[in-house]
């Protein structure tokens, strides 16, 4: 095996989540909640040997010398906040050190992604997730002069939903792997799931190189359990067109801001008065752009917001109905409105990301050993949503997230939120769980006697570069 690390990286072009698991952090253990889950640095891992016994990978992630690498890597991140597509810093960094730890990868993947495989031996494999993009959001002035050591001089991002953590806790885990590469097999990958037709691809490929499973850590915010869904989504946008003029003169305007006001009110019936009660759905009109002066009646109004289900047929009845409802009361005001479905800027929308049954059973043994039983709870289902469930359609994958509470330290705000910051308390219970997860599914599935034909190295590096 000696002649894969001198693996050529290769230029490929890619893209990259079912019930989720949070982590919290508070008194002597963190608390694990499981859920579903975005643009990700992920490892995959397969064990050679038939009597290897699992690693305490969570003493392995308290070393000082390695906890402290993770924050360090947390902080270099932070301090250089990339959106998606534009994480070429971002992969540089974790490009050196995988080259620090002797891990090969394939770069690029999904324009800045990278590919990472440690160990040896057949399929299956297991790959590990991490997100690494910033929100195009400004930090509170609070949290930029006490958690960010450098203030972007660009437009508005931060991390704010703690990617930068992903990356640090998959990197801790990869350290580890590598540590013991011997026994294990990984693959280690970070991508962004943007546009359907790259969400798709990429899940085809994991089919193409046999992936048995996938994993996906995130933080957030409490004490959390088990989530057995996330909900499907999609956001629209509509122009409403009317007639500008003076606002002293009315009755010579058509006016569209009056319609879109209409429209809002509307659109929450569709909840409130149509939807079954007990089926759980959203529609939030989040952005009005319309008029620039007091006195003068704008041409047009641009609205748009989003909408979720947590089933195929209320989805697609929910959208229908958003169009029908816009279109008609525009009418009604005399204005004329287009309405365009997309999902973050592309046209697609989210499935409902549904955690594996059997990986949520891979994680409560893990997560118990690991932590102890009341360390595990149970969550309700939640709209967010995740394009890991691309993912899904293809390979089974599990969404776990480490929730970040600590009474000591202070309130914690939510994701997205400009007051958001990280507990970097829990990255070593995000190393070690990544690493735990992919080593008893594989101690349970043990492979085949080694072929002769090549090595499963071969096999992954061959696959992805033929697939891109």
């Amino acid at each position: 095996m000696e002649a894969q690390s001198s693996l050529e990286r290769r230029v490929t072009q890619a893209t990259a989540p079912k019930r989720r698991v949070r982590v919290h952090r508070a008194c002597k253990h963190p608390w694990l909640s499981s859920s579903n889950g975005s643009l990700c640095f992920s490892l995959l891992f397969r064990f050679l040997r038939h009597h290897h016994q699992p690693v305490k990978f969570l003493d392995l992630a308290r070393r000082p010398e390695l906890f402290d690498e993770m924050v360090g890597i947390r902080s270099k991140i932070h301090e250089n906040p990339e959106l998606g597509y534009e994480e070429f810093e971002t992969g540089k960094l974790i490009r050196d050190e995988l080259d620090k730890m002797g891990i090969p990868y394939t770069y690029p993947v999904a324009e800045t992604g990278v590919v990472g495989f440690v160990g040896a031996g057949l399929p299956p494999f297991v790959a590990l997730r991490a997100d690494m993009d910033a929100l195009a959001i400004q930090a509170h002035g609070l949290i930029r002069f006490f958690y960010v050591k450098r203030v972007w001089s660009g437009s508005p991002r931060v991390y704010a939903c703690g990617h930068d953590a992903h990356v640090a806790m998959l990197l801790g885990a990869a350290n580890i792997l590598q540590q013991h590469r011997t026994s294990p097999r990984i693959a280690g990958r970070r991508c962004r799931c943007k546009e359907d037709s790259r969400c798709r691809s990429t899940g085809e490929c994991w089919r193409h190189l046999r992936l048995a499973c996938q994993y996906r850590v995130h933080n957030w915010l409490g004490i959390l359990g088990g989530c057995p869904v996330l909900a499907g989504a999609g956001s629209f946008k509509t122009v409403i067109s009317g007639k500008g003029g003076h606002a002293a003169m009315p009755q010579h305007t058509i006016d569209p801001i009056l319609a879109a006001s209409k429209v809002i009110i509307s659109l929450q019936h569709l909840v409130s008065r149509e939807a079954d009660p007990l089926d759980l759905l959203v529609v939030t009109v989040a952005t009005f752009q319309g008029g620039g002066a007091f006195d003068v009646i704008s041409d047009s109004v641009t609205i748009g917001g989003t909408f979720r289900a947590f089933s195929k047929e209320s989805f697609i009845q929910l959208k229908q109905r958003i169009e029908e409802v816009i279109t008609r009361q525009a009418s009604v005001r005399r204005c004329n409105a287009t309405v365009i479905f997309s999902s973050d800027g592309e046209k697609h929308f989210y499935f409902v990301t549904i955690n594996d049954k059997r990986l949520h059973e891979n994680f409560q043994n893990v997560a118990e050993q690991m932590l102890g039983t009341k360390s595990i709870k149970e969550m309700k289902p939640e709209m967010g949503a995740e394009d890991f469930s691309f993912y899904q359609e293809v390979i089974p994958g599990y969404l776990l997230y480490v929730g970040m509470a600590n009474d000591k330290k202070g309130p914690f705000a939510d994701g997205h939120s400009p007051f958001f910051r990280v507990n970097e308390d829990v990255l070593l219970y995000g190393a070690a769980l990544h690493a735990s997860l992919a080593a008893k599914y594989l101690l349970e599935h043990q492979p085949e006697p080694p072929s002769s034909k090549g090595t499963s190295h071969d096999e992954l590096i061959s696959a992805l570069s033929s697939y891109y």
